[in-house]
């Protein structure tokens, strides 16, 4: 038999997906290691997919999205950010994840590098090496509250650098970058002729700290923008089985964008875009409502976290609390979390997923129900 691709024999395993398959098959686990949001959709964006359906509207659209959602989209971004973009420059992608590979397929050159955070979300890992890129690890440092530093990103920076991903709210570390920090960030790309590709999936959940895209400290200025914003209706509404988002994009790169978009995936399913439209324009209280549990549940975590004396980082967005477990883990977290499972019944994320920084943490996602999420934060060995 033929051997794969190099670089596909390079991907590393996504060990969230390891423990929490292990965790389905299970009998009675709390499942703590996945962000599945809980609530069910509401009625008029179920609807709106439905009727798409009903009138048979099954064929290909544009390879950009229908010009409804592309512009729903572009009125959510203006409302939230104050960055005046059209629609012309919003691209509907087949859920995030695909939006950061459209990303990173224009951007990056075979032995290209680009930087990623460590602990960051390790798709960013993965996407760059099934691009014969190379991704380069930037620190986050728990003395630092696990915030970016210019310092260290710029240690990193090489001619090869073509690419900077940020991640704010961050998964796994629910940490949230300021808007002067973001605006250094900008800057700091600028001085080094980078690309910034944004993952703002968690945008819609922040607590008591605003959430400041990058794009507001970008050019507007075709050929001096660089700024590409990844967004995803997943965890904004709860859609993530319909596979929806949007890539936004510097001005002047329409041309390429849909060539490149036909090659990836070609266009979005019409039943989840109509879907998508009525979630961005209708009533917004699931946002709400989710919003509202999710500190709620965090809340509660971390109290209990904090009776244990076990560490955490105060989650200031995302749905997802960072916690410190190295007084059990004995320094293999990846093990340890399988270990937790077989004897508490509990799955976490552990902090391995996402980097070598992440060892002797794990990740617990905050979404689903409370009780759950206290029983299984209560199992978890308290600190002496």
């Amino acid at each position: 038999m033929p051997e794969l691709a190099a670089h596909v024999r390079e991907v590393p395993v996504n060990q969230i997906r390891e423990i929490t398959e292990a965790a389905w098959s299970t009998p009675g686990a709390i499942v703590l290691s996945i962000g599945e949001p809980g609530f069910a959709l509401p009625r008029h964006i179920l609807d709106a997919g439905i009727a798409c359906l009903d009138r048979d509207e099954t064929n290909y659209t544009p390879n950009a999205g229908i010009p409804a959602l592309r512009e729903a989209f572009a009125d959510r971004f203006r409302a939230h950010n104050h960055v005046d973009i059209g629609a012309e420059r919003v691209y509907v992608v087949d859920g995030a994840q695909q939006g950061l590979h459209f990303a990173m397929s224009l951007l990056l050159s075979p032995g290209d590098e680009i930087l990623i955070p460590n602990p960051g979300y390790p798709t960013f890992a993965m996407t760059s090496h099934l691009l014969h890129a190379v991704p380069v690890q930037y620190p986050l440092y728990p003395e630092h509250e696990f915030q970016p530093r210019i310092e260290d990103i710029e240690a990193l920076i090489t001619p090869r650098t073509k690419v900077l991903v940020l991640n704010s709210p961050s998964n796994p570390l629910g940490a949230v970058i300021c808007e002067e920090t973001t605006r250094e960030l900008v800057e700091l790309a600028v001085k080094h002729d980078l690309w910034i590709i944004s993952d703002e999936c968690y945008e819609a959940f922040t607590f008591d700290v605003p959430h400041t895209s990058p794009a507001r400290f970008d050019s507007a200025v075709p050929g001096e923008a660089r700024v590409f914003t990844s967004l995803t209706l997943s965890k904004t509404y709860g859609l993530t089985g319909l596979r929806i988002g949007a890539l936004i994009c510097p001005p002047g790169l329409e041309r390429k964008m849909n060539n490149v978009m036909e090659a990836i995936v070609s266009c979005v399913a019409s039943p989840s875009q109509y879907a998508a439209v009525a979630a961005l324009t209708g009533p917004q209280d699931y946002v709400d409502t989710a919003r509202e549990h999710y500190r709620s549940n965090r809340d509660a975590a971390s109290a209990v976290l904090a009776r244990k004396g076990i560490p955490f980082l105060g989650a200031q967005g995302a749905f997802y609390l960072w916690a410190d477990v190295s007084h059990v883990s004995g320094g293999d977290v990846r093990a340890w979390v399988r270990t937790f499972l077989a004897d508490a019944g509990v799955a976490v994320a552990p902090g391995t997923a996402f980097g070598s920084i992440g060892e002797g943490w794990i990740r617990i996602a905050l979404c689903g129900d409370q009780q759950q999420l206290l029983d299984g934060v209560g199992r978890l060995p308290a600190r002496t």
